[in-house]
This record gives C-alpha cells, structure tokens and sequence, in this order.
C-alpha cells in the first residue's frame, strides 16, 4: 500500500511505486475521476500520439493521420462549423 500525506495547499506527492506503474515523469498531468461509491481514480492524462492514434475513427472508415485531422477541423473552423 502506498500512502501519502496531503499538504495545508491540498497537494500530494503521488509515491515512487506509482508513479513508476503509471509512467509519470515531471510535468505530466493526472486526471481524478470520482466513483459513485465515493473512491477516486487517477490516471495518466498525457499521452504520446501514437498511444491514441486511431481511436476515434469512425467504423468502417480508415483512421486519419495527425497532419489530416489538423488539416479538417482548420477547414472547419475557417467554414465556422465549429
């Protein structure tokens, strides 16, 4: 078990142990996600492109490159859809 004591500014060192298991390194960020029974999570919230390349490609379509999916929502914004 790893335990860790929080500050008078609400801050928390996260123990060696996980942040070993959760690949964190200086400067990454964490996101909490609150349980309805009252726990907490956390996990890494960066994330290298190429971790997440492709999980949001529509079925049946091909997922689009970093370069394209720039390329799209450039055209989008320009045409004020979003």
């Amino acid at each position: 078990m790893s335990v860790s004591t929080i500050t008078s500014k609400g801050q928390v060192t996260i123990p060696a142990d996980i942040r070993k298991c959760l690949h964190l390194k200086p400067g990454d960020k964490i996101d909490f996600q609150l349980e309805a029974n009252g726990t907490a999570r956390i996990f890494p919230f960066s994330r290298k492109v190429s971790e997440v390349y492709g999980i949001l490609a529509r079925q049946g379509s091909a997922a689009l490159s970093p370069e394209e999916q720039d390329a799209r929502l450039k055209k989008k914004f320009k045409q004020g859809k979003i």
